[in-house]
C-alpha cells in the first residue's frame, strides 16, 4: 500500500466513525445557526442576478477514431489493446493541467466550469464564449494523448476490458474498498464505502432488460450532466424562484433527454425492440438515484417546496449523512473566509443530491455581487450533443425561471405532486411525456404544445428584462425550439438510430455501438443538434 493509499484508508476510517459523526453534527448545527441568522440579516443579498454553469463529459479514444467519413481507425487506450472503434478512455493526468479541466468521479470523466457572470447580454455571451473556449482547450489537451472529449449524457461503448469489468474492478485495503477506475480522493472513497455499508456490500441496478449489481457506486459515472446556476439577489424572494424552478423540471428535462441506453453487455437478452420501446429516455436519472440512494430516505429526488429561505439550511441539516469529514483533516489554517466558516455544512450540502438545490456562497463577480450569495443549482439536465445546445439550455433555464417569477406567473399553484409526476414522466417518455403545468390564466394543463409555448415565452421575457436583444435571445433559444417543432430530442434520435439498425439486421450490441459512433461523429462535426433533425 502506498503512503497516499494509507492516508486515504486513515481518513475513510475516521470519516465513518461514530465519534466523527457526533463532532460533524455539532459543527453543522453551529454553522446552520450562523447561516440562518446571516440570511435573515441580508448578508446573502446581492444587487443582480448572475449565472454560471458546470459541464461534465467523458473521454473516448481520440480524433483519429472518429474520422470525417465516420470510419473509425485504430488507436490505443490506457491498458487496452488495439480496436477498430472509439471506446471509453481513461484521461491522463496531464489533461487536467488545463485550468478549465477538473477531475470528476471516474478516470474517464472531466468537468468544465464557467466563472459566474451577471445575467445580461454581455454576461450570457461571456458564458457562451467561456464554455466554447474551455471545452476546446480541454479537447486539445486530450487530443495530444489521442483522446476525444465527448459531449454526451451516457457512454455505451466500453473500454477493451468491458463495461462491467471496468465499473466493478475493486481492491480492498484494510477493510476499505477502492474502486480501481474511480478518482481515489478520500471524499469519493468514503462516500463509496458508506454507500456500500448501507447496501450490505453490493449495490443493485434495474432498468428495462437489465438486472445488475455493482461493488461500487462507480457505475454512477456512466452518466454526465450540465448544471446551470442562477444567483437570486434577494433572500426574501428566493422561495418564489426555487419553487417555480421545481415546476419547470419536467418540461426542461423533456426537451433535453439524452441517455436511453447502457453499454450493450448489461442487457439480459430480452427482445431488443421491446427494450428500445420500454427504456426511459433519461436513464441517467435511474443510474444516479439507484447508485447513491442507499440511506433510509432517498437523497436523490425532487425537492419539496420551501416556505422560507432558511428552509434550505434546515433541509441540508436534516438530510441523511454520507461520509462526514472534518476540515482539520485536510487544512490546518484559520477559518478566515466564508467557505472556511461553512466548511462542514458545504461538505454535507455536497451530498444533498436533490434535482434542484441551493448553493450558499460563491465567487466574487464585482463589488455589488460578492462571495456571499444564494444560487439555484439546476441539476437534471443531461450533457448535450454540442456547446450550442448546452448554451441554449442554460439560457432557457435561467431566462424561464427569471421570467416566470418576474411576470408573477401562477405556475407555483401547480401542486407539488403534479410537478414531481411531470418530472418522472419526462424521464420516461421524453418530449412525448404527459407533463403538468399551470397556464398564465391559472388553468392546469397537460397540453405539451401549450406548455412548451409558455416556457419559451417566459424565457424570452426573462432574458429580455435582463437586457438581451431579440436577436441574441433567438440565437440562444432557436436550437432548442427546433426540437419542439421536430418532436425530437437527442434520446429520441438515439432510439430511432437503434431501431433502424435493428431493422437492418444488426444485433443489439452493434446497433447501440453503431448509434454511439454516429453520435460522436455528429457531435464533433455539427454546430447543434438542430442540424440532425
Amino acid at each position: 500500500m502506498t503512503d497516499e493509499q494509507a492516508r486515504t484508508v486513515e481518513l475513510v476510517t475516521q470519516s465513518l466513525s461514530p465519534e466523527t459523526a457526533a463532532t460533524f453534527r455539532e459543527r453543522l448545527e453551529e454553522q446552520a445557526e450562523w447561516l440562518r441568522t446571516a440570511i435573515n440579516d441580508g448578508q446573502f443579498d446581492n444587487a443582480d442576478f448572475a449565472v454560471g454553469l458546470e459541464l461534465e463529459a467523458y473521454a473516448v479514444t481520440g480524433d483519429e477514431a472518429v474520422s470525417d467519413g465516420g470510419q473509425p481507425t485504430a488507436v490505443d487506450d490506457v491498458g487496452a489493446g488495439d480496436t477498430s472503434h472509439p471506446h471509453l478512455a481513461r484521461l491522463p493526468a496531464t489533461v487536467f493541467e488545463e485550468p478549465a479541466a477538473n477531475k470528476e468521479l471516474g478516470l474517464h470523466n472531466i468537468e468544465i466550469n464557467t466563472d459566474p457572470t451577471l445575467l445580461s447580454e454581455a454576461g450570457l455571451a461571456a458564458q457562451a464564449d467561456e464554455i466554447r473556449e474551455r471545452t476546446a482547450a480541454a479537447r486539445a489537451a486530450a487530443d495530444d494523448h489521442e483522446k476525444e472529449i465527448v459531449l454526451d449524457a451516457m457512454w455505451t461503448v466500453p473500454p477493451a476490458e468491458g463495461a462491467a469489468a471496468y465499473l466493478s474492478a475493486t481492491e480492498e485495503r484494510d477493510s476499505v474498498v477502492f474502486a480501481d477506475n474511480m478518482r481515489q480522493y478520500p471524499r469519493y472513497v468514503a462516500i463509496d464505502n458508506d454507500a456500500l455499508a448501507h447496501a450490505d456490500g453490493e449495490i443493485p441496478f434495474s432498468a428495462p432488460g437489465v438486472e445488475a449489481t455493482f461493488p461500487s457506486i462507480l457505475f454512477e459515472s456512466l452518466a454526465t450532466s450540465i448544471q446551470p446556476h442562477l444567483q437570486i439577489p434577494s433572500a426574501e424572494e428566493f422561495p418564489a424562484y426555487y419553487n417555480t424552478a421545481i415546476r419547470t423540471l419536467g418540461p426542461v428535462l423533456a426537451l433535453s433527454t439524452n441517455s436511453p441506453f447502457l453499454p450493450a453487455e448489461f442487457y439480459d437478452g430480452s427482445d431488443p425492440a421491446a427494450v428500445v420501446d420500454e427504456t426511459p429516455h433519461e436513464l441517467r436519472i435511474a443510474v444516479f438515484e439507484q447508485s447513491v440512494n442507499q440511506t433510509s430516505h432517498a437523497k436523490v429526488r425532487v425537492p419539496q417546496d420551501i416556505e422560507a429561505t432558511t428552509d434550505i439550511v434546515d433541509r441540508v441539516l436534516a438530510d441523511d449523512p454520507y461520509a462526514p469529514f472534518l476540515r482539520e483533516w485536510l487544512a490546518d489554517d484559520d477559518r478566515e473566509t466564508l467557505a472556511d466558516r461553512l466548511w462542514e455544512f458545504t461538505h454535507k450540502r455536497g451530498t444533498y443530491w436533490r434535482w434542484l438545490r441551493c448553493v450558499v456562497g460563491g465567487d466574487h463577480i464585482d463589488d455589488a455581487n460578492d462571495t456571499h450569495s444564494l444560487r439555484i443549482e439546476y441539476r437534471p439536465i443531461p450533457t448535450q450533443p454540442t456547446v450550442t445546445d448546452i448554451v441554449g439550455l442554460q439560457a432557457l433555464v435561467v431566462g424561464g425561471v427569471r421570467g416566470l417569477v418576474a411576470a408573477d406567473h401562477p405556475l407555483t399553484t401547480l401542486p407539488w405532486a403534479a410537478a414531481e409526476e411531470s418530472f418522472y414522466a419526462a424521464m420516461a417518455d421524453g418530449i412525448d411525456a404527459e407533463l403538468a403545468w399551470v397556464t398564465a390564466d391559472g388553468e392546469q394543463t397537460a397540453d405539451s404544445d401549450e406548455i412548451f409555448a409558455e416556457l419559451f415565452e417566459y424565457a424570452r421575457h426573462g432574458l429580455e428584462i435582463s437586457g438581451l436583444s431579440s436577436e441574441a435571445i433567438d440565437d440562444y433559444l432557436a436550437p432548442i425550439e427546433a426540437r419542439v417543432d421536430a418532436g425530437l430530442t437527442p434520446s429520441a434520435w438515439k432510439k430511432q438510430q437503434v431501431r433502424e439498425r435493428l431493422a437492418d439486421g444488426d444485433g443489439f450490441e452493434n446497433a447501440i455501438e453503431g448509434m454511439q459512433h454516429e453520435y460522436i461523429r455528429r457531435s464533433r462535426s455539427t454546430d447543434s443538434f438542430a442540424e440532425w433533425l
